[in-house]
């Protein structure tokens, strides 16, 4: 499709579970008064409702209804489809592709290729695009570094048409997947979101975060596949992708919300009050398939970022899906650790207790009921983590290939001194 800027409508389109090919879902408006402010509209179709294996887009916002629903939040954007647009990368990426200034939400959605996370997707025909599903195979890793460090130095790209070919596939990824350059990669078993180093990383991100997401499935929580591969000498993190799943007709493709969704939040200032693990959980345990054990999963998950001073655990890294027609707790991703200064108080993304953002653990226990654990379970739970995080981390960090020196550098981010401070403590740093 050529880029065309100023489209204010497209269809929306899905991929029902179980299914390789999508269909028309309804369509999408923007409209914008002469003060400026944008109105998003959007109706399901009759065909799409009048069909037996239909499932709504979202399980908060977006209902099936035969009603227009409507919207001035996110800039006119629906929540869901805010999430299959394109994040903070694939912007830099299409900007550097179109070189055409001030290009609003519609433009993004349209201009990106259509396997985002999820299983949405947007054009200006009625019908979609059956997909191409060419994807780089992982022996391509080396050419999309040289385009991604390309992209970061803002230097030049080679116009050529293979550059071309990778430069479009480099743009694959969603608003969850942040700032960091990536792209999808495909191999035997599957798709993968490769995560790249950049040159201003303070240690290997790439086997760090590995290192995380291994240690996070070592004390018991649902966390991503992650592996580790070498290319031209450096490292490259690829994370299996639990939206996608692979099969002789295809890959299906599961439907997707982050937190900040089911949050009905946005990611201004203004809206930070709606950052809660506490209020998460509540809406979690109001759409999931197994509330019980997704609010329990969620728990341990906040107490695990707290305990690795992950201060980067904001509502996009957190999601759900549904691979079929109910919603679950997405496996965990994007676990990084940080090193504040601070040795008395760090403070995580969101709420997670009655003392705030505190990331202690009086302070994580405090709400412990709304996560539907007792108090005895609750903190049962929390020295397990406490316990695996602090008998295991070095170890797993160095078997990740983590080196000795970049050990050094992050070993003050777990279980810094506040986290154990005791509840008159935690009042007055609260």
């Amino acid at each position: 499709m050529s880029f065309k800027k100023g489209q204010s409508e497209c269809f929306v389109y899905i991929t029902l579970p179980g299914r390789t090919a999508p269909v028309t879902a309804g369509k999408f408006v923007i409209s914008i008064s002469p003060s400026g402010l944008a109105t998003g509209r959007f109706r399901y179709g009759k065909s799409y409702l009048a069909r037996e294996a239909k499932v709504p887009l979202d399980p908060v916002e977006l209902v099936l209804s035969d009603r227009t629903y409507s919207t001035t939040a996110l800039r006119g954007v629906f929540g869901a489809l805010r999430d299959a647009s394109p994040d903070y990368w694939g912007r830099c990426v299409i900007d550097r592709q179109t070189d055409i200034a001030g290009l609003g939400e519609m433009d993004y959605l349209l201009h990106s290729p259509d396997d985002r996370a999820g299983a949405l997707g947007f054009g200006i025909d009625l019908e979609p695009l059956v997909p191409k599903h060419h994807f780089n195979p992982i022996i391509n890793l080396a050419r999309l570094q040289t385009i991604a460090d390309a992209i970061i130095n803002n230097e030049s790209i080679p116009d050529d048409a293979a550059t071309a070919q990778v430069d479009e596939l480099m743009l694959l990824g969603t608003s969850m997947g942040g700032a960091r350059p990536k792209a999808v990669v495909e191999d035997g078993d599957g798709l993968w979101l490769a995560k790249f180093n950049r040159p201003d990383d303070r240690w290997n991100q790439a086997r760090v975060e590995h290192a995380m997401l291994t240690l996070a499935r070592e004390c018991d929580i649902r966390a991503a596949t992650s592996r580790i591969v070498e290319v031209a000498g450096r490292d490259v993190l690829l994370v299996k992708r639990f939206d996608r799943e692979k099969t002789e007709a295809g890959y299906l493709r599961h439907r997707m919300v982050s937190g900040l969704t089911l949050l009905r939040a946005d990611d201004a200032q203004h809206d930070r009050g709606k950052w809660s693990y506490p209020l998460l959980v509540e809406e979690l345990r109001r759409v999931s398939a197994e509330p019980r054990e997704d609010a329990r999963e969620l728990f341990s998950r906040m107490c695990f970022n707290a305990m690795i001073s992950n201060s980067d655990d904001h509502p996009r890294n957190h999601a759900l899906i549904a691979p079929a027609e109910r919603w679950h707790l997405a496996p965990a991703y994007d676990l990084t650790p940080s090193t504040p200064i601070s040795t008395e108080r760090r403070d995580l993304a969101l709420v997670c207790g009655d003392a705030g953002r505190y990331a202690n653990a009086e302070n994580l226990l405090s709400q412990c009921a709304r996560f539907l654990l007792t108090e005895d379970e609750a903190r049962a739970r929390l020295n397990a983590l406490r316990e695996c995080i602090e008998n295991r981390w070095y170890t797993t960090a160095r078997s990740a290939g983590v080196s000795e020196a970049d050990c050094e550098k992050i070993r003050s981010a777990f279980l810094y001194e506040g986290f154990f401070y005791d509840n008159e403590r935690v009042s007055k740093n609260s």
